[in-house]
């Protein structure tokens, strides 16, 4: 099984590209959209990687996506900046799963 990275950012694709990760460069929604549609029905693929800034471009279709318990497993990586949400894997709990987590 394979990684592909979805993203705008040229930097982050370069130095993936470095590490043997495949990239798609997504210019706006509809790209990435349309790309991270086809990856999930894709059987090589064994994770679809999505910088924070794409991850919350399409974020509704991707928690439904996890949701479904389905391969690929979807990850999220910081942008440059390394900017993420304040307790970012606490949120993601809670929209995963609905229920609160301890800390909350």
């Amino acid at each position: 099984m394979r990684s592909i990275l979805l993203t705008s950012n040229d930097d982050i694709i370069n130095g993936l590209r470095l590490a043997g990760v495949r990239s798609v460069k997504c210019n706006n929604r509809s790209e990435l959209l349309k790309n991270f549609k086809s990856y999930t029905k894709e059987e090589d693929i064994g994770i679809i990687i999505l910088t924070y800034s794409s991850f919350n471009e399409i974020k509704e279709e991707v928690l439904d996506f996890k949701l479904s318990g389905d391969l690929p497993l979807v990850v999220t990586i910081p942008d440059l900046d390394g900017k993420m949400e304040d307790d970012f894997i606490l949120k993601y709990v809670r929209e995963s799963v609905g229920v609160k987590a301890v800390g909350d």
